[in-house]
């Protein structure tokens, strides 16, 4: 599709309104080397190289389409369980506990892709007792959630069964928007962690500047694509990494064309692509949307009233000091 805009530009590019900016510029000056070397012959050219990309990229989707791998479900003990959430236990009951929070888009096991590409299974290997936290596929019960229900009450609620299988404050590690739920609950629970890794958190959310803004625009567009169901279609998260860079999926599959499919980097690949495709339908609280939090997002406002801050303090006296936790670093 990316391509095929190439293509539709070229005839209107040389009497086309540009802007007085840099991208202006070059296409000014990308309009004058066509003109010189005529309409056609630039047509033919980029039909053939559409032509080419387009097959390259097809050929990636095949070949992934057909690759073998196929994920295995482990069976893991389950700490814990509330609702559609689960608490698994990677370790082997001995060594210091360490709370893995994932996000709530991808399932807990991006984190143990592979036997030789496993962050649960490492940690074990280092002598800690990694728990992970299972968020499951919403059900009618989770589909109201907001913030708050997933902070406050589920990963409370795990960190409370996580502690009582250790006699010392237990360490937390979150990855990606798991990462910003580890801040709220270790906030909560201070006296209780041991220290915190954070993998992968955002924490500028304005860095973006107009992509942001951009993504901002669409809060009422997912409050209708969640519909009646109450959750965010796989499709529509895809959508939205997809614009984050339009040229990647390409890119990527281009890559796996060309790669051995019976080596270990195909497989990769496709464990990984294979836990991001399967990631879980995710809650969208209609609420939400009702009220001025979708005007702050357009705004480029960080907070939410949806998140209700004042439940998200605790009410305690001095921190205590977080010591470092072994097999940990900052």
């Amino acid at each position: 599709m990316l391509w095929l805009t190439s293509r539709a530009a070229l005839p209107v590019l040389k009497n086309a309104s540009l802007l007085s900016n840099a991208a202006g510029q070059r296409l000014r000056a990308l309009a004058a080397e066509i003109e010189a070397l005529g309409a056609e012959p630039v047509q033919r050219a980029v039909d053939r190289e559409i032509a080419r990309h387009a097959g390259a990229y097809l050929a990636g989707l095949e070949a992934y389409r057909r690759h073998p791998f196929r994920r295995r479900g482990a069976s893991l003990p389950v700490v814990w369980c509330q609702g559609t959430t689960r608490l698994l236990d990677y370790g082997d009951g001995v060594g210091p506990t360490v709370l893995v929070i994932p996000s709530l888009i991808n399932r807990y096991y991006v984190l143990d892709l592979l036997p030789e590409r496993s962050f649960l299974r490492h940690l074990a290997s280092c002598g800690l007792r990694p728990l992970v936290v299972d968020w499951g596929a919403p059900s009618s019960e989770e589909r109201n959630f907001d913030l708050t229900d997933y902070i406050v009450g589920r990963l409370e609620a795990a960190f409370a069964a996580a502690s009582r299988t250790a006699d010392a404050p237990i360490g937390i590690v979150g990855y990606c928007m798991g990462g910003l739920l580890a801040l709220a609950l270790a906030l909560r629970r201070r006296n209780r962690v041991g220290c915190v890794a954070l993998l992968a958190t955002p924490w500028d959310f304005h860095a973006q500047g107009g992509q942001a803004q951009l993504l901002g625009l669409l809060v009422e567009w997912l409050a209708q694509v969640c519909g009646t169901a109450g959750t965010l279609p796989v499709d529509a998260v895809q959508a939205l990494f997809f614009l984050l860079d339009p040229f990647s999926a390409e890119r990527k599959f281009v890559r796996f064309a060309a790669l051995d499919p019976e080596g270990d980097d195909a497989r990769r690949f496709v464990a990984l692509e294979a836990d991001c495709g399967g990631s879980r339908t995710r809650w969208c609280d209609r609420r939400a949307y009702a009220d001025p939090c979708s005007r702050w997002c357009r705004a480029g406002t960080a907070s939410s009233p949806r998140a209700r801050p004042n439940r998200l303090q605790r009410r305690s006296a001095q921190p205590p000091s977080c010591g470092p936790l072994s097999g940990i670093s900052a």
